[in-house]
């Protein structure tokens, strides 16, 4: 098995294994690599659902996340598709994000297994939240170290995006459902619970404001935040090739699915595994 960086501190590629029949030995490995490389893309595997399925409980139990249908013959998996017809619309996973945080315990990890490419585009780019709390200052880490932050679901609840704004139609999503309206809190900084590393724990889809604070208010160091968080150099960015699984850890990580491919089909299934309530600073020294 071969591992190579692909930055200094984010991403690695791994060739040389097959993920179906790999030992306790290889899955280690691959999960020490996960640890210091937060996004892995491991080529060349020939994955069916079931083995998709099979090689997540590998890494942690399987999640069925909330809003989005899975496949009707495996609810556990979601088809990540647009299709060629699908043009000047909004895409899945088109915004920065991290996966599903405004549950009460976010996903750890997501395995996204490519099957249909398009010839050029469709890359995913991913930025690390390590990285960027550490490039702020004393004083912005001091402010924002204690604080805690509203998330909610509302791209699926009852003030979700204006029916006017054109969507894919290829993933069926819930909407105007009350109960992705409800307010979570988790930590603005959250503390790693494998590598005890802080990372950033906002993002401009569901994260509403702090706690204890208007929207307004919130609203200059949340815009400020969106753009230090995805700053190129806290980036990496990926090429898929067909037959590639790309796993990454939601718990450190954002990413941005690029919507430039307009006139080709893109298809990929998505799993993620169970993750656990964010803890911040104050609730690890606890």
């Amino acid at each position: 098995m071969n591992i190579t960086p692909v930055t200094p501190d984010l991403g690695a590629e791994i060739r040389g294994v097959d993920l179906r029949t790999a030992g306790a030995g290889e899955i280690s490995e691959i999960q020490q690599a996960f640890t210091r490389h937060s996004v892995l893309f491991i080529r060349d595997q020939d994955l069916s659902l079931d083995d998709q399925l099979a090689v997540t409980r590998k890494f942690g139990s399987v999640l069925r996340v909330p809003y989005v249908q899975g496949v009707a013959s495996h609810p556990d998996v979601i088809a990540v598709l647009k299709e060629a017809s699908e043009q000047k619309i909004s895409t899945f996973g088109g915004t920065w994000h991290s996966d599903f945080s405004f549950l009460a315990e976010p996903p750890a990890a997501t395995l996204l297994y490519s099957v249909e490419i398009p010839p050029v585009g469709g890359d995913t780019i991913w930025a690390s939240q390590y990285l960027a709390y550490a490039a702020l200052s004393d004083g912005m880490k001091a402010l924002l170290d204690p604080l805690r932050a509203v998330h909610t679901g509302w791209p699926h609840g009852t003030i979700g995006p204006n029916p006017d704004v054109p969507v894919s139609k290829s993933i069926q999503m819930v909407r105007n459902d009350p109960s992705a309206d409800r307010e979570v809190l988790h930590p603005v900084v959250r503390v790693h619970p494998v590598t005890g590393r802080k990372a950033l724990f906002v993002n401009p889809v569901y994260t509403q404001r702090f706690e204890g604070m208007t929207q307004a208010e919130s609203k200059p160091i949340l815009d400020y935040l969106h753009q230090h968080n995805v700053r190129a150099e806290f980036c990496c960015r990926f090429r898929w090739s067909p037959k590639t699984l790309t796993m990454w850890d939601n718990r450190c990580l954002m990413h941005l699915a690029v919507n430039d491919y307009d006139g080709h089909r893109r298809l990929l299934y998505r799993t993620t595994t169970a993750g656990e309530a964010p803890a911040g600073s104050a609730q690890r020294a606890a």
